[in-house]
């Protein structure tokens, strides 16, 4: 198997009021393409912080990460945010819709941001066709208000999966969600790995964690166990 991601002695450290916390204290893992893996770990083990490293939102404070073989460890902001427009899409546990925009426009609001422009009705037609295979094209006019949990978190998938990204992050995709959305979400996922999509989700549900086919467990700031790898 390719190895799509390499971190090797990864560390974050932050200073709050005077005292200094290590969030990652040196992770070194391979993640290759086509993984299914779950982060797991109680709160406050890095595994949000590890996270948002793996997606290029934050850079470490020391340690190399090789993704797709290019070290995007010390890239710039504007970098950084063209490594994820082009290679991630991320689903969140608060969904992180805009309120005031409708599912369509939500869903396409990522194309805002490409180098590459398509033309506006071909964006349309994209983000109709992924909610519709979310099951969501009837309610492609309705605001986040009107839909329920477990909609708009489909609306955030069909908006990660906007830009035809090779990996989907997802931070406690699930916590939000009763036991059927949960359930309903994590077959999305499964289908998407089947189709040949790098999924990588953070949880700290045991329930959760076991769909995926690796899991990676962290505590304190290190891995200290790699199961299914």
């Amino acid at each position: 198997m390719e190895q799509l991601i390499q971190l090797n002695d990864i560390r974050k450290t932050y200073t709050i009021g005077g005292v200094t916390i290590d969030a990652l204290a040196g992770v070194s893992l391979d993640i290759g393409e086509k993984e299914f893996v779950a982060i797991m770990g109680p709160s406050g083990s890095g595994k949000s912080t590890l996270m948002h490293i793996l997606g290029c939102l934050d850079s470490p404070t020391s340690g190399k990460y090789l993704l797709k073989g290019k070290d995007v460890s010390s890239l710039k902001t504007d970098e950084l945010a063209a490594v994820r427009n082009r290679d991630m899409g991320f689903v969140f546990q608060a969904y992180n819709l805009l309120p005031q925009m409708t599912a369509l426009e939500n869903v396409m609001l990522p194309h805002s941001y490409a180098d590459q422009r398509m033309r506006a009705q071909e964006v349309r037609t994209r983000a109709l066709e992924l909610l519709e295979r979310l099951g969501l094209k009837e309610r492609m006019n309705n605001r986040p208000v009107e839909m329920s949990g477990g909609e708009q978190q489909r609306v955030a998938i069909a908006r990660a999966l906007m830009m035809d990204p090779s990996i989907i992050l997802a931070d406690e995709p699930t916590g939000n969600l009763n036991s059927k959305g949960a359930r309903e979400i994590l077959d999305v996922f499964k289908e998407l790995h089947n189709e040949g999509k790098t999924i990588i989700y953070v949880t700290h549900d045991d329930n959760i964690g076991a769909q995926a086919e690796r899991v990676i467990r962290i505590r304190d700031g290190l891995v200290v166990a790699d199961e299914g790898d």
